[in-house]
């Protein structure tokens, strides 16, 4: 009887590899756990909430394969007495709901608030910006 084979059929062997595959098995559990709530956090968690209000410049479909509704906001910190803005910044958006598409086609050049949910990245379905806008009103 050959040596190898006779240590195959030890028990301590044995003992081992069943012991080695439940360590892989709560090992491997154990990197899914984290790979999921990674993923969770980085692509579907809410990291911030809120309201901006702005000029809307720009509203257009984009995208090569996945097309979305991406936007573009003018939100003045400082204005002449012209109603027109000094210093600004832009904010770049994409919609989220898209039942709301004919009413900011209907919106561009007014002053509006948006509310919008940002997340920590995009994914390439969803848009561009993690700033997801679901709602809009006409600022009076």
């Amino acid at each position: 009887m050959s040596p190898l084979l006779s240590l195959t059929k030890s028990p301590a062997l044995k003992v081992f590899v069943s012991k080695t595959k439940k360590v892989l098995k709560w090992l491997l559990f154990f990197f899914v756990m984290i790979g999921c709530i990674f993923i969770y956090w980085k692509y579907f968690y809410t990291y911030s909430e809120g309201y901006r209000a702005g000029l809307l410049q720009k509203f257009s479909s984009k995208g090569t394969l996945f097309k979305t509704y991406e936007g573009e906001m003018i939100l003045s910190s400082v204005s002449s007495n012209r109603d027109v803005a000094l210093a600004s910044e832009k904010f770049l958006f994409t919609l989220a709901n898209k039942s709301l598409v004919r009413q900011f086609d209907t919106l561009q050049g007014e002053n509006v608030i948006v509310h919008y949910k940002q997340k920590n990245a995009t994914l390439f379905w969803r848009g561009d910006s993690p700033y997801l806008v679901d709602s809009v009103n006409v600022r009076r």
